[in-house]
């Protein structure tokens, strides 16, 4: 009985290990939240810097039309 227990064990804990289809799918959507929160908490720092340069450019183009 010992033996078939182990056996059985021996077994599940093979097919555990070998079923990783899934593992690559969840790395990569771990790393596209960590750049998603890196992005955001760095437009939410630049934010006012970046608005105003696409500013200072939108003004620099509106006067150069004829």
């Amino acid at each position: 009985m010992l033996n078939n227990l182990f056996a059985y064990l021996m077994v599940a804990f093979t097919d555990i290990k070998e079923r990783e289809e899934g593992q690559g799918l969840v790395e990569y959507a771990l790393i596209l939240v960590l750049v998603s929160v890196a992005v955001i908490g760095l437009l939410g720092a630049l934010g006012a810097d970046i608005g105003a340069v696409f500013n200072q450019v939108s003004n620099t183009l509106g006067n150069l039309a004829p």
